[in-house]
């Protein structure tokens, strides 16, 4: 167990900084570790993740607990809205690991994680440009400028704006994502599978795509379909 005044001084720390990750590292090392260590000494010289997790850089999504994955099992990819550009758009950090992961480390699958409350979303729906502020976020934030189209043509109620640009983002991501060689290849050869999930934060639930009906289902709505199609 955790030392509990470490806990607690970690717990009731007013403004989080450098020495609460320092102790934060500590505990990990001295009370999580060894019961793990056996887990950590398979994964010191090599990883055999299933699956890439591409999900938004948003603090309050953790795919391992979402996913409830050991480490090993996931290799995740963070960015601002989830975005993977198509490739050549923007070759970069996002199309490098799509690549390594599907070549180098032969994932199974590609996972393409939005969320409720999405900033990034947010911004695009209301159509305030940050393009001074924060240039670099303003052209990221370009190859999701689909999504915000498709949305904003079906003239939908304002509260809802946001939750469908989240997943209209998603489909968008899936079609870029099918334009990198890498996963092109594989999923001709029927060895990568894809999936977009939007992720509900304050109610803990995941919605799947399903691709066929252009529809995001629940979980238990989503194990059917993929039972059945299985048979």
């Amino acid at each position: 167990m955790p030392d509990k005044s470490m806990s607690e001084e970690r717990g009731g720390a007013e403004t989080p900084d450098l020495l609460y990750l320092l102790q934060g590292a500590d505990d990990f090392n001295r009370h999580v570790f060894p019961d793990s260590e056996a887990l950590f000494k398979s994964l010191a010289r090599q990883q055999a993740p299933h699956t890439l997790f591409i999900t938004c850089a948003d603090s309050r999504v953790s795919p391992e607990m979402i996913t409830q994955t050991r480490p090993g099992e996931l290799f995740v990819c963070r960015n601002i809205g989830n975005i993977v550009p198509a490739y050549g758009e923007m070759l970069g950090g996002v199309s490098a690991v799509v690549e390594y992961a599907v070549l180098a480390l032969n994932v199974r699958q590609i996972v393409i994680c939005g969320h409720s409350d999405c900033g990034a979303m947010k911004g695009l729906a209301s159509g305030a440009t940050i393009a001074d502020e924060m240039p670099t976020v303003h052209a990221w934030l370009r190859n999701a400028e689909a999504a915000r189209s498709v949305v904003m043509a079906r003239k939908l109620e304002e509260e809802r704006i946001v939750q469908a640009m989240v997943e209209e983002n998603i489909r968008l991501q899936l079609t870029h994502l099918r334009t990198h060689p890498a996963v092109a290849g594989r999923l001709a050869l029927n060895k990568l599978q894809v999936q977009g999930w939007v992720y509900d934060i304050g109610r803990g639930k995941v919605s799947i795509y399903d691709e066929a009906d252009s529809k995001f289902e629940s979980l238990e709505e989503a194990r059917l379909r993929m039972l059945r199609k299985a048979r």
